[in-house]
């Protein structure tokens, strides 16, 4: 999409480079002299088409990684450092205090999420807000966790005060879709548990982590968190290798979480985070309102351009509706408006991967080939940074559209006449976090619900799919997650109840009364946060 840079309002304009050229490790923002990688955005700020240079971010190598390594090491301390140790009132002092600082740079990271990865100004707002939320939701959270955890227990003639602890060092990767928000759902909770972290932005969304570096450095001891800039292969693999790192927190690729989890020399002692890959299908009825079905899964499908692990990418419709519904939900897509994510109304924004519609226009030849049909006029119109997105009808199992994750504009749309179809398919695929299900007749919907809870983790009913509210669980099954995500769960993913147990007699009642009155230990304590 060409643009004047005159037409740009003010306020996006990018008029001054973020030049990122130092990176966080042991407490101080260490300066960078080596190789820098330039940072690019495919929105174009000429009336001739020419990525916008956004930046330059240190291009690290194994020597740093290592560092950052060593950094989180000597902070968790084998348990007896001061982040780890520390009361829960100051840990949650600290994240406080990060969150107060993190608010002052809004303007600036929903201007970098627009730009670097083309996320429209509403949703980038959204997702700064959301993530600030999530964040005091957190803290509140692991208040009661802890209010919950003040207090002893007696069984069999034992006491027992049980809490829940750190892990130990978390290497932490987040995804460029929601470079801030998704990333911080494995940050937050991992920090605020009492472990320390070595975070590696993604490669498209990683300047706008730049503001907050002085919060990150200013707000928690020194070592806890260690923000390095560079190729994963570069620096995840000999983090991976020491066998020193404790959790594996990413959200991406699951060749990419296999292929760290496997350089890791004790498997069996790694925990895993993961969110990862989707195919999740819509499945339309024969009783389904249609117009609620093709406003949900414009939605599902098309938000972000589709680049959402929790996107429809898969359409079922049943042959009784499937030629309405085609023509209503093509016509609906050719409807949504494509611009600059500034722009009023905008739906569709440029693709933060250059190479990304070259791949879309793969799967939908491919698909033509193969005898599907392009159901909307503009389907597949390209220009240097996006392909407008095509509805594909029929599809069938041979067709790439069908066997790959698209993670783009293009949309599949296969008809049954059987409902054992898509449950067939769904049983079948390496993926399983959610499906929506549009549809009324309580009859049908309630097997049909019996059966997909076993198949999917979530089932959305006559609504897409979605992460949020972020209080809900959020997981899959097979290959599209390890571990739970949300509010509550994700503390609980990055700790392990841990506990203090003694036999109950007058000597240990003296000590244990002794070490409460006297508050002379961080862990055994029923003091209660309000």
């Amino acid at each position: 999409m060409k643009t004047k840079f005159s037409e740009i309002p003010e306020e996006y304009k990018i008029t001054t480079l973020t030049h990122q050229n130092s990176y966080l490790v042991s407490g101080e923002l260490k300066e960078w002299h080596g190789d820098m990688a330039e940072v690019y955005s495919t929105i174009s700020s000429t009336e001739n088409y020419k990525p916008t240079l956004l930046g330059t971010v240190p291009n690290l190598g194994e020597k740093e990684a290592m560092e950052s390594l060593n950094s989180a090491l000597d902070a968790f301390d084998k348990g007896q450092g001061l982040w780890p140790t520390m009361k829960v009132i100051d840990r949650i002092a600290c994240m406080t205090k990060f969150v107060e600082q993190m608010k002052t740079k809004r303007e600036e990271i929903v201007k970098l999420l627009m730009w670097e990865i083309g996320k429209n100004l509403p949703d980038s707002q959204k997702e700064f807000d959301r993530t600030v939320d999530y964040i005091y939701d957190t803290i509140e959270a692991y208040k009661q966790i802890d209010r919950d955890s003040a207090k002893f227990e007696k069984n069999d003639g034992v006491y027992a005060h049980i809490r829940r602890g750190p892990l130990g060092v978390v290497l932490c990767l987040g995804p460029y879709n929601y470079p801030l928000n998704e990333t911080f759902s494995l940050l937050i909770p991992a920090l605020i548990m009492g472990n320390t972290v070595i975070f590696k932005p993604a490669k498209h969304g990683v300047l706008l982590i730049s503001p907050l570096l002085e919060a990150f450095q200013s707000s928690f001891p020194k070592g806890v968190v260690n923000i390095v800039y560079g190729r994963g292969r570069t620096l995840a693999a000999p983090i991976m290798k020491s066998g020193k790192i404790d959790v594996l927190a990413l959200i991406g690729n699951s060749k990419s979480a296999n292929a760290l989890q496997s350089q890791h020399p004790k498997g069996n002692r790694l925990r895993m985070v993961l969110g990862l890959e989707a195919k999740n299908p819509a499945i339309i009825l024969p009783d389904a309102d249609l117009d609620l079905a093709v406003e949900e899964c414009i939605a599902g499908t098309l938000s972000f351009n589709g680049q959402r692990c929790t996107a429809l990418k898969v359409v079922y419709v049943h042959e009784s509706v499937a030629e309405e519904f085609n023509r209503r939900f093509s016509y609906k897509v050719d409807q949504l408006k494509f611009g600059n994510p500034w722009e009023d109304g905008v739906k569709l924004t440029p693709l933060p991967e250059a190479e990304k519609p070259a791949y879309i226009q793969e799967l939908i030849d491919d698909a033509k080939e193969k005898g599907a049909t392009i159901l909307n006029e503009k389907g597949g119109e390209t220009t240097e940074n996006y392909i407008y997105p095509a509805v594909l009808y029929p599809v069938n199992k041979e067709m790439r559209v069908y066997q790959e994750e698209q993670f783009g504009p293009v949309i599949p749309v296969m008809s049954f006449s059987d409902i054992e179809e898509p449950l067939d398919d769904m049983a079948e695929s390496n993926y399983g976090q959610q499906v929506s299900l549009f549809g009324k007749n309580v009859h049908t919907l309630a097997p049909l619900i019996d059966t997909l809870v076993n198949l999917v983790c979530r089932v959305n009913l006559n609504s897409s799919c979605q992460r949020g509210p972020d209080v809900y669980p959020f997981t899959g099954r097979k290959d599209s997650a390890s571990g739970t995500l949300s509010v509550n769960d994700a503390l609980r993913s990055f700790s392990i109840r841990t506990f203090v147990a003694s036999k109950d007699n007058d000597y240990n009642r003296a000590i244990l009364n002794e070490l409460l009155d006297k508050k002379v230990s961080n862990f055994i304590s029923t003091d209660y946060i309000l």
